[in-house]
């Protein structure tokens, strides 16, 4: 009996209500996990040999489009899970609980899938016309970057105004940063899946219309600190003598 009481609160508990709340997240935040320990598992050949043929390359997108797009979504380019795990819970997660797990889903699958054509088809123009090398047909492209963009960019609707064209605004300014430094296909690429997320807003007008404050969400926060904690220079009542 104890057993399963303990069970019931664990179920019930804050993180595990916390990582219910977005299951798609958290389930691929997993597979990312497995993936990432794959990666520290096998020699440099083996995963240069492995995470080129998840690339979505301009070869692979002509060969096989449909395979390298979905499993280029289940390796990070790079050792790293963890920084994975605090930007997830920053804009996936939420933007997971606005839009429902399938709506999420395919915002960011749009995004991935027409900023993947859009920054290839730049490279491929750019090989065509001697503005690029021809070894870069085969060049690496994988991860999550696209896809987490696009999430990034429909936020924007989940944000009370005015603090949606401030973080618009800074979104915007981050993405353009890089590509005034220097013009790259990635770059393209995650400014279009940003720009794409902004588009998806005729897909998610039937979404709640409940919207984020910072200015609200720090009232509660000082709010419950309030409670928790008791006023200064107040002194604890005494119990009553039996």
């Amino acid at each position: 009996m104890s057993d399963c009481h303990a069970g019931g609160r664990l179920w019930n508990s804050r993180p595990s209500l916390y990582i219910r709340s977005a299951p798609g997240t958290f389930i691929w935040l997993a597979v990312l996990l497995a993936t990432t320990i794959i990666q520290h598992s096998v020699t440099p050949e083996r995963l240069q040999t492995i995470l080129g043929a998840q690339s979505t390359n301009i070869r692979h997108l002509g060969d096989d489009p449909v395979h390298v797009l979905i499993t280029s979504l289940f390796w990070l380019d790079g050792y790293y899970w963890l920084p994975y795990l605090f930007l997830y819970c920053i804009f996936h997660v939420p933007a997971e609980r606005w839009l429902g797990t399938r709506l999420w889903l395919a915002v960011g699958l749009i995004a991935h899938v027409c900023a993947t054509f859009i920054s290839e088809g730049v490279l491929y123009w750019a090989i065509e016309h001697d503005r690029a090398s021809e070894t870069l047909v085969n060049v690496r492209d994988i991860g999550v970057s696209y896809f987490l963009a696009g999430i990034v960019g429909v936020l924007t609707f989940h944000i009370a105004r005015p603090w949606r064209w401030l973080y618009l605004a800074g979104m915007v300014g981050l993405f353009c940063a890089p590509l005034l430094a220097n013009v790259t296909f990635t770059g393209i690429g995650h400014l279009s899946s940003l720009l794409i997320g902004l588009a998806c807003y005729p897909l998610i007008r039937t979404s709640p219309q409940d919207q984020w404050s910072p200015a609200a969400a720090l009232s509660r926060c000082r709010t419950r600190s309030d409670r928790r904690s008791p006023a200064v220079g107040s002194v604890p009542a005494e119990e009553d003598e039996p």
